[in-house]
């Protein structure tokens, strides 16, 4: 089945180059169906096509065959936007595209260990670069457990989770971690499955998907063209939350403490933030695209 990538159509309407023979980068390109979109909305711009997963760029590059002469393919990190740039010889794009978190081909695919739907290594890289979440449940103390799944998948069980992953040492596969999770939280009835906030705290802390993620939303700014637009599509509400604050501040909003006389904080208007709530799937696409459930787009269009 054909990977259908998330609010497709909002995005195409949402990030129009300002220049029709400039560039575009897709900092997350993952199965590259945006950017395949994109480049046949736009047959004169370029494309910067970055992803970390060397088994992602793959599958892209063979969807992107027919444009080969009109895109670059980068095994990196989106936070390492600038420097790809520069090795690239580029100053300024003409917009630029990130669909945060993990891809369906990376959930769909068991060996991975990304779901707890299927028995397998417990792996949850996204990348070499990663660290393994066997690696994170095994050798952490309870205590740093605790703190990944409390900042991290919001869990309010946290403490008694991370105690029953500690006890149940050795943990191998999804599987016997899921087990050790629903030892001390059950499942309850039309609620999500008790290893879900776990799960994907484990895979935020492996990958470091948090990380400077505000740096990026910053530096892709720095380097769109005037007119230019970034879109940026989050999955959860740490990363949402993230960037709706680095959109704010870059639009001028204040963030000194109420009651000063003067602004210390030097606020200063970068951008136009295009959409002042989330935009989110329709419901026809979510029930055709389940996942597209928990997906949020917010825009911004530089000054």
């Amino acid at each position: 089945m054909k990977h259908e990538p998330v609010l497709l159509q909002e995005v195409v309407q949402y990030l129009r180059p300002n220049r029709e023979d400039g560039v575009l980068v897709d900092a997350t390109v993952g199965l590259g169906g945006h950017a395949e979109v994109l480049l046949e909305a736009h047959p004169r711009v370029r494309l910067i096509a970055i992803d970390r997963d060397p088994a992602a760029l793959e599958r892209a590059g063979e969807r992107l065959s027919r444009f080969a002469a009109r895109v670059a393919f980068v095994r990196a990190r989106h936070e390492q936007l600038i420097e790809i740039l520069k090795q690239h010889g580029i100053d300024s794009v003409s917009g630029i595209l990130a669909d945060l978190g993990v891809s369906s081909m990376q959930l769909d695919d068991a060996s991975r260990g990304f779901s707890f739907r299927y028995d397998a290594p417990l792996d949850m890289r996204m990348g070499p670069d990663s660290r393994s979440a066997s690696d994170l449940v095994n050798t952490l103390d309870e205590a740093e457990l605790a703190s990944i799944l409390r900042e991290y998948g919001e869990e309010p069980m946290a403490k008694r989770i991370a105690r029953a992953i500690v006890n149940a040492r050795p943990l191998e596969t999804t599987t016997q971690l899921a087990a050790a999770i629903r030892s001390v939280k059950r499942a309850k009835p039309h609620d999500i499955d008790p290893s879900t906030l776990t799960f994907q705290a484990l895979r935020i802390a492996a990958n470091e998907e948090l990380v400077e993620l505000d740096r990026f939303v910053n530096d892709a700014v720095s380097v769109l063209e005037s007119g230019a637009r970034v879109a940026i599509i989050s999955f959860h509400s740490l990363e949402d939350r993230i960037v709706k604050q680095a959109f704010r501040t870059l639009k001028g909003e204040c963030v000194c403490p109420p009651g000063l006389p003067v602004c210390g904080c030097g606020a200063k208007e970068i951008v136009k933030v295009l959409t002042s709530r989330p935009v989110t799937a329709s419901e026809e696409e979510v029930n055709r695209n389940p996942r597209s459930r928990s997906a949020k787009l917010r825009v911004a269009e530089k000054s």
